[in-house]
């Protein structure tokens, strides 16, 4: 669905995008996270055309995206900043978004009334709290219709409730049209939730990408114990962490979880244990070898 390729953007001297390259299966979710300043925003407003790339390509269902009117009525984006002409309501912001999609859905549009039920369709939306506002822009977007939806911070602000509804509603979208979800955001917990791939981005560059039970199975929590403190460990481990307390060693190491089992067996420890990693355990230590690690603050 979505093809970057060695994408370049440069603001005066500061590359903001160096080379990246990103690759976003049709009817997927995918997840794009990294620090801020990574580049996110940036490559999103590539993906949705309001860029264009100083190098590089980006296709989105085989064609260039930038100033392709046919491609961008495909595609429906909230950014984290949202824009509402200054005295628009919702009615009129929604003949303003079927004026520009051909496949605006009225009658769908009449539907999600009933989730949205605490808006004023009269009131400007430039006087409604900011919760609402992001509420409005979910309610434009999904009745677009569009193949491919965008989505930068998407439920930041938004109190529980309306939170599990709008997910509720993203998802449905991909079973019922196989929309193609692309999320950035920053709640790593909600992601690992809902996302069928995920990318880390870092300095403008795409660290990796893998579909999350791929990157869940690329590095392996392992708590440890030795009689005799920890032996030499096999040449082939990848430690990107280790701490312990007491006895017992907890290791973060890069690979297979059963294949780095194996090898620490073969070490005759008191107990082994191979841990689950949350995707946010997975950034942490990705960014730690990207010189992106936490560190200790000493006053």
């Amino acid at each position: 669905m979505i093809k970057v390729e060695n994408l370049v953007k440069r603001f005066d001297r500061f590359c903001a995008l160096n080379h990246a390259n990103m690759h976003v299966p049709e009817g997927s979710i995918y997840g794009l996270v990294g620090p801020n300043g990574a580049g996110k925003s940036t490559i999103l407003r590539h993906i949705t055309g309001i860029y264009r790339p100083d190098e590089g390509s980006v296709l989105v269902d085989g064609a260039p995206v930038y100033e392709n009117v046919a491609v961008k009525s495909k595609i429906a984006y909230i950014p984290d900043d949202l824009f509402y002409f200054l005295q628009a309501d919702t009615l009129e912001m929604k003949r303003f978004y079927r004026g520009l999609y051909p496949d605006f859905d009225e009658a769908l549009f009449e539907k999600l009334r009933e989730f949205f039920p605490a808006i004023d369709v009269k009131r400007r939306i430039r006087r409604l709290s900011k919760g609402m506002q992001k509420q409005v822009a979910f309610w434009l977007a999904l009745c677009c219709r569009p193949r491919l939806l965008v989505l930068d911070e998407p439920v930041d602000g938004l109190d529980p409730v309306m939170r599990r509804q709008l997910w509720s509603l993203i998802l449905g979208r991909v079973q019922e049209q196989r929309t193609t979800i692309l999320i950035s955001s920053h709640n790593l917990r909600e992601l690992e939730d809902v996302c069928d791939y995920v990318g880390i981005m870092h300095n403008g560059k795409i660290l990796l990408e893998h579909s999350l039970c791929e990157l869940q199975n690329t590095v392996c929590k392992i708590q440890v114990a030795f009689a005799q403190g920890v032996p030499a460990l096999p040449k082939a481990f990848e430690i990107l962490h280790m701490s312990n307390l007491g006895r017992v060693y907890t290791i973060i190491v890069r690979g297979n979880p059963l294949d780095a089992k194996k090898e620490l067996e073969k070490l005759s420890p008191l107990l082994i244990d191979v841990l689950p990693l949350t995707l946010e355990e997975i950034f942490i230590y990705e960014m730690g070898g990207a010189d992106y690690a936490v560190k200790d603050i000493l006053f």
